[in-house]
């Protein structure tokens, strides 16, 4: 007997006769233009504005307590911890509040310059706890533990308010609710108060994009 193999009956370099062709048939439809790329992708729905600043603004407190000595975790935060952060952004303020030994002390719109510091607006600084406090329990943070509604930080951005609306001469009111008829099913709706900045809140300046003054959804930080 020949012990001779015929060229039909040896195998290609690398391969397996019918698998090599099986794959090759496989890599040419996953090729491009082939079947798989037509498939539509799943896009990305763009953050909102109000969103993206919420992120922001919550990767910069968690950057302020990381760079405490020691570090701070956010497990151990309190309302003083908070009140600390929004003190420190005041560096970075853009609103001048005169001082009560200032002769432009409660004047709304000074004819000079005067020497009194730059600070953080009010409604910056009462938008900006919103945003933190709905990040923390969006984060997995319970609402009986937020620091970010802790009755002294309501407290701080109250005395912020007053202050400012005498060292500046503007007043804070909120808008009155306005009752809507009964509906047909007998339910009455109601519009919830928010805290507005009247005669103009003045700039702000963090290092925080900060957008809108006013208060985020969900209303004032301050009952």
């Amino acid at each position: 007997m020949d012990s001779t193999t015929s060229d039909n009956d040896r195998c290609p370099p690398g391969g397996e006769g019918p698998s090599s062709s099986s794959s090759a048939a496989s890599t040419a439809g996953a090729a491009p233009g082939g079947t798989a790329d037509k498939q539509p992708r799943a896009s990305v729905a763009p953050l909102s504005r109000y969103e993206s600043q919420k992120r922001r603004d919550w990767n910069t407190f968690l950057q302020y307590i990381r760079n405490q000595r020691p570090p701070l975790a956010l497990a151990g935060c309190g309302g003083a911890h908070v009140i600390e952060f929004l003190r420190y952004l005041d560096q970075f303020g853009k609103t001048k509040v005169h001082a009560p030994g200032c002769a432009f002390f409660g004047c709304p719109n000074p004819p000079a310059p005067c020497p009194c510091p730059l600070r953080q607006a009010w409604g910056s600084l009462d938008a900006l706890i919103g945003r933190l406090r709905a990040a923390y329990e969006e984060s997995g943070g319970k609402p009986e533990t937020n620091p970010f509604a802790a009755r002294a930080v309501r407290f701080y951005l109250r005395e912020v308010r007053d202050s400012q609306a005498k060292a500046r001469g503007i007043r804070y009111e909120k808008k009155k609710r306005k009752r809507t008829p009964p509906s047909t099913g007998g339910d009455a709706g109601e519009h919830s108060s928010t805290a507005a900045v009247l005669g103009g809140g003045g700039g702000s300046g963090s290092s925080l994009p900060e957008g809108s003054t006013t208060a985020p959804p969900g209303g004032s930080s301050i009952p």
